[in-house]
């Protein structure tokens, strides 16, 4: 299995060399202001694009700038501040449900698997959702997206999501101390909190990730700057589909070193454990193909959280042409 997967790398970084030669730096090419919501983990391969220079061999300055907030990155998008932005596909899905005339669309899928993962006090190796009934439970609060899928998830256990003992707005820090002190059984959090619970003796008892593709980050723009920064956005898909080919084989460790700079708060050990962590659960995508499946589930956990009353077409949503037209194929 593992001479298979690298067979595909090789594959996939022989190809990438003839797409730089198919596409040399452009000097017609302008600086892309490049909207980050917000610093996690789970957006490693973006952090790796910048800082392994594969933006910059694709011919394009990148300018990135932190949003703080993923409602910002999108006013700026739509104002005009900012040319693209990372997040999740739920924002043109849930834009374009209240307004279909909504010019936002994803493309470049890179996170489509959920990073999410449920901690508490002791190992539960044979843990399920179908134990939270009777327990005490700290959601995340600062974002909405992983309590639409994880409630959809209960639903389909058979539970009423309503029904379970949850607090709903304390912050993934203040849940873990939570459990930590006993005052909270299980809390959901992402990377690096889970590791570093772990090393503060509490244990990982559900990972959302093994539920399979979960349509999380991708680029997304106006279709107004798509159409005028196509030559820029296409050497940032090229861009991130070395950054991602990187990323599914490179150890850890070196992962680690190279984002560490992202996040100076956090031990070099732990952030090497999250990292082991999502690679090992396949967490980002292969390449920046959009999979329909991970948008389909994506978009039924918002109707089952009766966050979106319809269903915004895939093709609405999402760009996927200018990314064929990028990787040529």
């Amino acid at each position: 299995m593992r001479g298979m997967q690298t067979g595909r790398v090789w594959c996939t970084a022989a190809r990438l060399r003839r797409m730089r030669a198919d596409h040399p730096g452009d000097p017609a090419m302008q600086p892309i202001i490049l909207n980050e919501p917000f610093r996690a983990v789970f957006y490693a391969p973006f952090y790796v694009a910048e800082a392994r220079g594969f933006f910059a061999a694709q011919g394009v300055e990148v300018r990135r700038d932190t949003a703080g907030d993923p409602n910002k990155a999108a006013d700026n998008l739509l104002s005009g501040a900012a040319d693209i932005a990372w997040s999740g596909p739920m924002r043109p899905m849930l834009l374009r449900d209240r307004d279909p005339a909504c010019p936002l669309r994803s493309f470049c899928a890179v996170v489509m698997k959920d990073p999410f993962l449920l901690v508490g006090r002791g190992a539960r190796p044979g843990f399920t959702l179908a134990d939270l009934p009777g327990l005490s439970f700290g959601t995340v609060s600062e974002v909405p997206t992983p309590w639409w899928c994880l409630q959809d998830d209960i639903r389909q256990a058979g539970i009423d999501p309503d029904a379970l003992d949850r607090v709903t707005d304390r912050s993934m820090a203040e849940n873990i101390a939570a459990v930590r002190e006993g005052r909270l059984d299980v809390a959901q959090v992402f990377e690096p909190h889970a590791a570093l619970a772990e090393a503060a003796g509490l244990s990982v008892w559900h990972r959302a990730a093994d539920r399979g593709p979960s349509a999380y980050t991708a680029f997304y723009a106006t279709e107004t700057r798509i159409a005028e920064r196509q030559a820029e956005f296409a050497a940032m898909i090229r861009a991130m589909a070395a950054a991602l080919a990187w990323v599914a084989e490179a150890p850890p460790a070196e992962i680690a070193a190279t984002v560490a700079p992202m996040f100076p708060e956090v031990p070099q050990a732990a952030l090497t454990v999250s990292l082991a962590r999502y690679q090992s659960l396949a967490l980002w995508s292969p390449t920046p193909h959009f999979p329909r499946a991970a948008f389909d589930q994506l978009q039924g956990a918002m109707r089952s959280a009766g966050i979106i009353k319809g269903a915004p077409a895939f093709e609405a949503c999402v760009d996927e042409a200018i990314v064929t037209r990028a990787l040529g194929g």
